[in-house]
């Protein structure tokens, strides 16, 4: 499995968690389950990180694709020595795909806001 696809799957399981408002699945493959289970340890802090830059929006009010795009975003960018640009472009392509038009603009901005600070 690639990162590409690693993202993907970790951001459904994400997704599906914090939609269902349950533990995530532990039963992915080990890129991916890396993903999820450090963005569930880390949760908390990424979601205040990304509050304080999202202006206008509380993350809980988020819609859940974006809020959960932006968390495995954040969490690449600041766990893992992936280049900032693989990261907010993979989360931008991941927005587009999976949630509004205007989800990848936003995504693109607060992660680009979070990597600059």
């Amino acid at each position: 499995m690639n990162r590409s696809e690693a993202r993907v799957a970790a951001f459904a399981e994400l997704y599906a968690a914090d939609v269902a408002q349950t533990e995530p699945a532990s039963d992915l493959p080990a890129r991916a389950q890396r993903y999820v289970d450090g963005v569930w340890e880390h949760r908390r802090e990424l979601d205040d990180q990304i509050g304080a830059v999202a202006t206008g929006w509380r993350v809980e009010r988020m819609p859940p694709v974006d809020r959960n795009i932006l968390r495995l975003g954040l969490y690449e960018l600041t766990y893992t020595d992936t280049p900032v640009g693989v990261v907010i472009s993979e989360a931008v392509e991941l927005a587009k795909t999976y949630s509004t038009a205007r989800s990848g603009a936003f995504v693109n901005g607060v992660l680009a806001q979070l990597a600059s600070t």
